[in-house]
């Protein structure tokens, strides 16, 4: 189930609210003492957090859905989450050791055999409180009555926003839902890379990547980003990018030839998340820069209300 964007907080007792968190959706499924965790793509995620196997051992049977974030100074972090999350086994686990990662619930679908989603939000908030899954690595955070002093909170402490769910509503999943509505704080798009170039005087080296929102003839074409590809980042990307290197520009016959120089195509199948002061002329981002990779999505799931979910995206004038 995914939340809708919304412009403001809503008002009444028939919504609670939800921090939102800067990290990765998570589906925690248990049965008979095996965990399997898989990402909002459907992608397995197991093996890159082993941290969380602990939760086999606690009920026979049940699935909960939750975010996977890692705290820095009590604050989550994508940009140290989006290093973790695409290791796997021994180096996962490596990496575990020094940096762990927290599973944020806020679901229960499932429990003891029995399907939980056609129930109101409020009987799931219950009976997964009942549960008192709370440890280091895993934990149910609270809920608020008061959206807009909980929007205020967040935007002070630097969280990402809110979320605010309807306490009848049943869970439906794999569907945006005006049941569940998000208010960001700041303008983050998940975008499609088509493309890289290297840094100017050194061929290997990442200098920025060409990105576009998905459309039914390819990629829409909204800028480069090289802010935050520095380092470790850029090497990251660039593994993930060397597989995927095609003749084929992704953007169409419209990209403008100096968009084009010295450019290494991708296949469009790489998702990444940036933060923008929204769009600029001609449908540009305006001072983008990288936040992290996106396994957990692909471009076929990217929509208008991924692509463009920030609260500033208004043209410059």
């Amino acid at each position: 189930m995914l939340a809708t964007p919304a412009s403001r907080v809503p008002r009444g007792s028939e919504w609670a609210h939800e921090v939102k968190w800067d990290g990765m959706r998570i589906l925690a499924d248990v049965n008979q003492g095996q965990l399997r965790l898989t990402a909002r793509s459907g992608a397995e995620a197991t093996d890159r957090f082993p941290e969380l196997a602990g939760l086999a051992t606690l009920y026979d049977d049940m699935l909960l859905d939750g975010e996977v974030v890692i705290l820095d100074g009590g604050t989550p972090s994508f940009a140290a989450l989006s290093e973790r999350i695409h290791l796997a086994g021994g180096p996962a686990a490596a990496a575990a050791s020094v940096r762990p990662v927290t599973y944020l619930i806020f679901d229960l679908l499932r429990l003891y055999d029995a399907d939980l989603t056609p129930q109101p939000w409020s009987q799931r908030r219950a009976l997964l409180e009942h549960l008192e899954l709370d440890d280091p690595r895993w934990q149910v955070p609270p809920t608020y009555p008061d959206g807009e002093v909980l929007a205020e909170a967040t935007l002070r402490a630097g969280l990402e926003g809110v979320v605010s769910k309807r306490t009848d509503a049943p869970y439906t999943p794999g569907r945006r839902s005006a049941t569940w509505l998000k208010v960001p704080h700041r303008a983050v798009r998940s975008v499609v890379v088509g493309g890289w170039r290297p840094e100017t005087d050194r061929a290997g080296v990442l200098g920025s990547v060409l990105v576009g929102a998905p459309t039914s003839g390819g990629l829409t074409y909204l800028g480069r980003v090289g802010s935050g590809l520095a380092g470790r980042a850029g090497s990251q990307i660039l593994d993930v990018l060397r597989p995927l290197e095609t003749t084929d520009c992704p953007f169409g016959p419209d990209l403008p030839a100096a968009e084009r120089s010295g450019v290494t195509w991708t296949r469009p199948e790489t998702v990444i998340d940036v933060a923008s002061l929204g769009l600029a002329g001609q449908g540009r981002l305006r001072q983008p820069s990288y936040r992290g990779l996106r396994i957990d999505l692909t471009p076929a799931e990217l929509t208008a209300n991924d692509t463009q979910h920030d609260t500033n995206d208004e043209e410059a004038p």
